[in-house]
């Protein structure tokens, strides 16, 4: 009578594995290192949970972030002021609203920079969003990494700038978590930073 064939390897394979590692000299602690590498091929996938799961009344919604836009509008005006209308006093640039002029690729890049650095570099606040105390946050990293906000404040801001793409921002008003076209790409949203103050205050009181 013909063997079964084996299924899975035999008693001494585990064992065989080990003399082999030995064989290239690999200490007791890399052979660990191996067995944590692999272990991922033995598990079943598990659902992967989303981060900064708030309940909905914590999202920001889209008038509290409107006035913010309006108020960073201003402050961006300022800086074109600073910057580019100087420039323009003393004959350096001439002022034209053109995005295909020189003067037009600057004002854009002083928009885009504006939400970008501030984003990134003030953990999700735009000195709008600060004055009315919401923040970026994201779904996937405690922490907004650098393509996040490139593919939220460049790319998908570049794209809502246009006018007749306004309405990207209106999925705000009837999503769950309050997110508009950028949000969606980025896996990211907008929350009150005093609900979830007073919330764990309350909690912890």
């Amino acid at each position: 009578m013909n063997p079964q064939p084996a299924v899975g390897p035999d008693k001494g394979f585990s064992q065989k594995v080990l003399n082999s590692f030995r064989k290239e000299e690999l200490t007791e602690e890399q052979i660990k290192e191996k067995q944590a590498e692999w272990q991922q091929y033995t598990e079943t996938p598990t659902e992967k949970k989303e981060l900064n799961d708030f309940p909905t009344y914590f999202y920001a919604g889209f008038w509290i972030r409107f006035f913010a836009f309006l108020i960073d509008l201003l402050c961006i005006g300022a800086i074109t002021r600073l910057t580019l209308g100087v420039a323009s006093n003393f004959g350096w640039l001439s002022i034209n609203d053109s995005y295909l002029s020189v003067y037009g690729l600057l004002g854009l890049v002083i928009y885009l920079s504006y939400f970008v650095l501030l984003t990134k570099l003030n953990h999700g606040q735009t000195l709008g969003k600060m004055i009315f105390g919401i923040r970026v946050i994201s779904f996937d990293e405690m922490e907004l990494s650098w393509s996040t906000v490139l593919v939220r404040e460049a790319a998908c801001r570049f794209i809502l700038k246009f006018p007749l793409l306004f309405i990207g921002y209106i999925p705000t008003i009837f999503s769950q978590k309050k997110q508009h076209l950028g949000d969606y790409f980025s896996n990211t949203s907008v929350v009150t930073v005093n609900l979830i103050k007073a919330f764990n205050q309350e909690i912890n009181a």
